[in-house]
């Protein structure tokens, strides 16, 4: 049989037939139906898509152990969001918010202990943040575990340039103590702009969209017995708060880092004075038994 326009689909799902995981199956079955229906309706020149195949190849050159293009591609898409969103729909409504992971998870955070600094370069505004890991009926969860990283106050992850930062500024993993608090000190964070040396970067800029992301700290906390979540805690007034450039920002997770004035406060915590404060309560869901 020739392979037409109007058979194409039927030709390639048929292909499929024997795919003995059902999930596969479902997926790429959805998955021929709508690339034939995009391409029917864009109708690109063979030029067009070697083009688009070219920057998918792009994308892919430009990952390795520090950086995640293709990530980068989903956030900017919307569609890690939307997966975000869609698989939080299945959630408890009193969990605490998921949102995306970013693509700067990419190196094991070291461990470190409760109280600890997870900044060891000595520039920007000190803070603390704190919190305690809860289920939903408001039981502590002791032993949580809550990784965390963040930029600087220049908007630079460690990974970006480890000429300013040693490898593991900015990132702790904690562990919550019998009555599920944590806490850490650290410095506040900027906002900053995605990564735009590469193929993300320049579809922003054909786009005329900007790369800006406002300021954070990411959390990925986990119990036994719970769902992990994925999330930040934004800082408040931040610039960027109502346009992410990942469409990350949930109004939940926003936060006040307040400051405060206390010398003695400060000594006690091993901070300058002043400082900022700022408190990020996790509600964990029970996973299905």
């Amino acid at each position: 049989m020739d392979f037409s326009e109007k058979d194409s689909v039927d030709a390639v799902t048929a292909s499929f037939a024997d795919t003995p995981d059902p999930r596969l199956a479902e997926v790429m079955d959805s998955l021929v139906r709508h690339l034939h229906g995009f391409l029917r309706e864009v109708r690109p020149s063979i030029a067009e898509w070697e083009q688009g195949i070219e920057f998918l190849t792009a994308i892919g050159q430009k990952c390795d152990d520090h950086r995640q293009e293709f990530i980068l591609l989903s956030d900017v898409l919307g569609a890690s969001m939307l997966v975000e969103t869609m698989e939080a729909s299945r959630q408890a409504q009193d969990a605490t918010a998921s949102t995306v992971l970013g693509p700067f998870h990419v190196v094991r955070s070291p461990e470190r202990a409760l109280g600890d600094t997870i900044d060891s370069v000595g520039t920007g505004e000190a803070c603390l943040i704190e919190g305690v890991v809860t289920a939903p009926d408001g039981t502590p969860v002791p032993g949580a575990r809550i990784d965390v990283w963040q930029a600087d106050d220049h908007g630079f992850y460690d990974v970006q340039v480890p000429d300013d930062q040693p490898l593991g500024n900015g990132r702790g993993l904690f562990t919550a103590d019998d009555d599920g608090r944590f806490w850490f000190r650290s410095i506040v964070p900027a906002h900053y702009p995605i990564p735009t040396d590469g193929p993300v970067g320049a579809l922003l800029r054909a786009s005329q969209r900007h790369p800006y992301r406002p300021a954070h700290v990411h959390f990925i906390v986990e119990a036994p017995g719970y769902v992990p979540v994925t999330t930040h805690v934004f800082v408040e007034g931040s610039a960027y708060l109502d346009s992410d450039a990942v469409f990350a920002v949930k109004q939940s997770l926003v936060r006040e880092f307040a400051p405060v004035d206390d010398p003695d406060e400060a000594a006690r915590l091993g901070l300058p004075n002043p400082f900022r404060r700022a408190r990020f309560d996790v509600v964990l869901q029970p996973a299905a038994s």
